[in-house]
């Protein structure tokens, strides 16, 4: 999770979503508490598109290592281009 502090990303559902199905993101990040609603339909896109998740503790530790204030349920790393 270390590299959500210096590498390019998006935070939060919406963005993250839309990184992995335009084909942008590396890997994805979950929070283990985030809810089953979001969790799970993103575990499946990620899934389907070949992108490798990785999973915090919480949404709480998610955010804060994502250089954000409030936790967040997911995130990803861009891909360098």
């Amino acid at each position: 999770m270390d590299e959500l502090k210096t590498k390019s990303k998006v935070v939060g559902l919406k963005q993250s979503r839309k990184a992995v199905k335009d084909g942008a993101a590396a890997v994805a990040f979950i929070a283990g508490d985030a809810d089953m609603k979001v969790r799970q339909p993103f575990e499946s896109l990620c899934a389907e598109a070949g992108v490798k998740v990785e999973y915090a503790e919480s949404c709480a530790e998610l955010g804060k290592a994502c250089g954000i204030e409030v936790g967040c349920a997911v995130a990803a790393i861009l891909l360098s281009r």
